[in-house]
């Protein structure tokens, strides 16, 4: 494996993962008021080109980092859909 492509794979680590505090902080919390809507929506959206421009590259580090991103937004926005509905019910 080549410099270039060890940098790559810590790069798309760093960037799939940085989700990853603001999810357990709605976990632990059960609100997520302060997470945007439509931050999530371009987040989601830009990940499914990504995987795809990926997949058009055939470059598996590029797609398998944007489809693990792809589920922690999607996770994120689940959550975020539980607890505003949980919220309006109370």
């Amino acid at each position: 494996m080549d410099k270039i492509t060890i940098v790559g794979i810590v790069a798309s680590i760093g960037i799939a993962a940085s989700l990853i505090p603001q999810v357990a902080k709605v976990v632990k919390e059960k609100k997520a008021d302060g997470t945007s809507t439509a931050m999530i929506a371009v987040l989601i959206t830009t990940n499914v080109i990504w995987v795809y421009y990926g997949y058009l590259r055939e470059d598996m580090i590029i797609a398998v980092t944007n489809i693990f991103s792809f589920l922690v937004n999607a996770l994120l926005a689940f959550l975020k859909i539980k607890y505003n509905r949980n919220k309006s019910i109370s």
